[in-house]
């Protein structure tokens, strides 16, 4: 196989995958865009629950038995224990607090971008990285080196590593 016919293969599988990819990848772009916005409220709604659990939970276990990430114990008032955006009542068991959630499908769409190994989703992750991995490579394929394409591309390729590396060490 020549060169020449390399970089016909290596553009034709750009292409195709990146034809298969359009639909996971507008669903990465926009999960990622909502996920700069996770430590607020935006496009949230709010919702008050109510539940009973055990009596008597320590921080820790009425996080876990809530399945909230942390919550932590601000202020005593009797057997009430108050925590960020709720209440707990250490005798009865009863917890009120307050939820807030993105709506169902953009839920779905920030669950599926942040899918750990152990889900269901996780190898379509790897799969989706493997693919983005493809069109950084293939893409110094789909000239020929000598072409004044590439060597512009290839500038852009350095001021892209050097914005990339700055921003790390931010």
């Amino acid at each position: 196989m020549t060169m020449k016919d390399f970089r016909i293969y290596m553009r034709l599988g750009h292409r195709y995958v990146g034809f298969f990819m359009v639909g996971i990848m507008l669903v990465y772009s926009l999960s990622g865009m909502l996920l700069v916005f996770r430590d607020t409220d935006f496009l949230k709604s709010s919702k008050t629950v109510k539940q009973v659990v055990a009596t008597n939970l320590d921080e820790k276990n009425l996080a876990k038995t809530l399945k909230m990430k942390n919550i932590d114990f601000r202020e005593q008032q009797g057997d009430i224990q108050l925590f960020k955006d709720g209440q707990y009542n250490t005798k009865t068991g009863e917890v009120t607090y307050t939820s807030k959630k993105l709506p169902v499908v953009l839920d779905k769409m920030v669950n599926f971008h942040k899918a750990p190994s152990k889900g269901s989703m996780g190898g379509l992750n790897v799969l989706f990285g493997m693919s983005l991995l493809f069109f950084v490579l293939s893409s110094f394929f789909l000239f020929a080196p000598s072409s004044k394409i590439f060597k512009r591309g290839l500038a852009f390729v350095a001021v892209g590593a050097i914005v990339s590396v700055i921003l790390l060490m931010l």
